[in-house]
């Protein structure tokens, strides 16, 4: 688990959970971070993230046009009940261009990352 001045991301096998804090702002440079972990576990190795949004944050957007260029991020999933981050959600998806899914309930999300990373 890494802790960062926005939140904390959490590494498994195939995939990383990003959990961030109330308030949080999400700029390219911190992504470069996440993104720097991400190159540090799955170097060479298709995989995921999940997006847990259980506080409000604010994202930009610019962000996806980087995370699309990683050729083995496979799968990109957001986790939240709350409805404004459904509607955010449409606006990302059409930055990222790429396999984006909503969900509800995380084990939801978990499999469906799972699925598409395995079948990539």
């Amino acid at each position: 688990e890494y802790i960062l001045d926005v939140g904390k991301i959490q590494v498994y096998e195939d995939y990383m959970i990003a959990i961030f804090d109330e308030g949080a702002t999400l700029t390219l440079e911190r992504a470069y971070q996440i993104i720097g972990i991400s190159e540090i576990h799955f170097r060479g190795k298709n995989y995921g993230i999940i997006s847990l949004r259980k506080n409000s944050i604010a994202i930009d957007p610019i962000i996806y046009t980087y995370l699309r260029e990683l050729e083995n991020l496979k799968a990109f999933a957001v986790v939240s009940k709350r409805e404004v981050d459904m509607h955010n959600f449409n606006i990302e998806k059409m930055f990222y261009k790429k396999a984006m899914k909503f969900f509800i309930e995380p084990e939801n999300a978990r499999s469906w990352v799972r699925n598409r990373v395995r079948r990539a």
